[in-house]
């Protein structure tokens, strides 16, 4: 390709407003164009980018045994309903209606559609399989940020395993696992596997690749000496054994009008916020629950969920926190609450004499004691991990870290092949649903990780094996005839010895062609200047490297410059 009939155009200034590294080098160098927020257009550059992240994924999932295809993005929405996720996704689910009125999604993610389509296997000599395509998914996220990183279009290699029993699918999980190595280490990205909650997804044994960097969104909590890493919200640690320090002290009613949060209580009763415990009402299924947890720390639905083994789990409405506290939402407690079952974390075993609602509008009560002023039905752990905690494995200290999903895995089990019949017949003849398991792994976001990842101040630096070209051959002096032949000798012979190449033929001064070379990331540069006239050229890497040399061993100079930057 010739930059002349390349369509990259390149920008020197962009918006304030844009945070990511990666967002703004993509807008710069001509690879991303934004058509609405959350929504991108991928440029030639861009695309050819994404195609090369999606190939490497194709032959780590053909060679793992994973079967491609490609389902509809427009689902109907009784699908959706089956499951029971319509009502989850809610809002974030794009619907619409066809011209009769029948009501449609645009697909999120696909698990209910292969769910239908593996419903035709009938014996349990088809299994096991495992089916993947990429796609374009659709999420009405409302805040999207950072680019390709956070938005409402993007595209994503979803893929899917079906067995007849869980022994299956470990095996099957265990194979996308370990292409997902395979696939990080391709593209030269660094990551921490994260144990993660299942979401909007479900399951367990969910996992996260998670690329980390200070810019990332996500959150998550590592072990810098064993390698354990979980969400906040799924997190273990150890638990030091505590004792209670004190002796239990007479309760006390405390009127605290218009006192709700944790703040204002705090500070209206001067007390520091571990000595509060917050009591959070939900509905779990069709029992309400309340969950005990102290004021400084926050509750982890996902371990709350698992604790009362709920299918569903939301917070209650306020109409049902009135009735079964008697009190306006921010005034529970467990002191005298009716029609509830009370899990506490076990943080709380140590506590005396804490502080909770009242159950009375503005009203808290001191010196709160369970066992003597309301009984604990279940122990569990239901915070949120922190960083300081103790690693589960080794005891070292749990530390936080910021990082961008990169792909995220699922056992599934049966929440899906059961309410839409994916069965099959067993060899003693017996109806059995299906096994499942999901593997998604984002290729536009995997784009931006990598520049979020590989940029220096002049621009992107690209791996060589998702590089958009290997080679940039960089014609200094259009004008000059002799420059002009030697220039085209290259970009004539070094595709025949396997390099991708551009031709910078533009009619641009030196400076422009250095600069956005450098800004669009090619590895490789081969600059014909006033040495062309002794038939001699400089070789570079892009920020390294860089020879003077023959002609005809600028391909050779290149395979040795950029070795230890080439795919194996």
């Amino acid at each position: 390709m010739r930059t002349r009939e390349l369509f990259a155009p390149t920008l020197r200034q962009i918006s304030g407003e844009v945070e990511l590294a990666s967002h703004r080098l993509l807008l710069r160098a001509g690879f991303v164009r934004q058509l609405a927020a959350g929504m991108y257009s991928l440029l030639p550059l861009g695309l050819r980018v994404v195609r090369k992240v999606e190939n490497i994924v194709r032959q780590e999932m053909d060679a793992a045994g994973a079967q491609e295809l490609f389902l509809p993005a427009l689902h109907p929405l009784e699908l959706w309903e089956k499951t029971g996720r319509a009502q989850y996704w809610g809002d974030e689910l794009m619907k619409l209606k066809d011209r009769t009125g029948r009501p449609f999604c645009l697909g999120g993610t696909h698990e209910e559609v292969v769910t239908q389509l593996a419903s035709e296997v009938k014996s349990y000599r088809e299994l096991p399989f495992t089916l993947y395509q990429i796609q374009t998914k659709f999420r009405d996220d409302p805040r999207p940020r950072g680019g390709l990183v956070r938005v409402r279009e993007f595209t994503m290699k979803d893929a899917y395993s079906f067995d007849r029993d869980v022994a299956g699918l470990d095996c099957s999980y265990d194979k996308m696992v370990a292409a997902y190595h395979r696939i990080m280490e391709r593209v030269a990205l660094p990551y921490h596997v994260v144990d993660a909650s299942g979401g909007g997804i479900g399951g367990w044994d969910t996992k996260e690749f998670e690329l980390p960097t200070e810019s990332g969104e996500s959150h998550y909590l590592r072990c810098d000496s064993c390698g354990y890493a979980a969400t906040p919200e799924v997190a273990q640690y150890k638990r030091e054994v505590q004792t209670a320090g004190e002796d239990e002290l007479p309760l006390e009613r405390v009127e605290t009008p218009g006192q709700r949060t944790i703040d204002q209580v705090t500070e209206f009763l001067g007390v520091p916020p571990e000595k509060l415990v917050k009591t959070l009402i939900y509905q779990a299924d069709e029992r309400v629950v309340a969950a005990l947890v102290r004021g400084d720390r926050d509750l982890s639905e996902d371990k709350l969920q698992v604790a009362v083994e709920a299918k569903k789990l939301e917070m209650a409405a306020a109409a049902t926190i009135e009735r079964v506290s008697g009190a306006p939402v921010g005034f529970a407690g467990p002191v005298g609450i009716k029609e509830v079952e009370i899990l506490a974390d076990e943080e709380l075993r140590g506590e005396r004499n804490f502080v909770t609602g009242g159950n009375e509008d503005d009203l808290h009560l001191r010196n709160v004691n369970w066992g003597r002023d309301f009984e604990v039905n279940q122990w569990a752990d239901l915070r949120n991990g922190e960083a300081g905690d103790l690693c589960p494995g080794c005891g070292g200290p749990l530390t936080a870290y910021r990082g961008i999903e990169l792909a995220h895995v699922f056992k599934l089990g049966t929440i899906y092949s059961e309410p839409l019949a994916a069965h099959f017949l067993d060899e003693d003849g017996e109806r059995k649903p299906m096994v499942m398991g999901c593997y998604g792994l984002g290729t536009t976001r995997m784009m931006a990780a990598i520049v979020e990842h590989s940029h220096d101040d002049a621009g992107i630096v690209w791996p060589m094996s998702v590089a958009p070209y290997e080679v940039v051959i960089i014609l200094l002096n259009h004008d000059d005839e002799e420059h002009r032949a030697v220039a085209e000798k290259l970009y004539e012979e070094l595709p025949q010895e396997g390099f991708e190449v551009l031709l910078e033929d533009r009619f641009e001064r030196a400076g422009v062609k250095f600069k956005d070379a450098d800004l669009m990331g090619i590895p490789g540069q081969v600059v014909v200047g006033r040495l062309a006239a002794e038939g001699k050229v400089e070789v570079r890497r892009r920020g390294g490297e860089s020879r003077t040399v023959q002609v005809g061993d600028a391909g050779t100079a290149l395979r040795e410059i950029l070795s230890t930057n080439l795919p194996a």
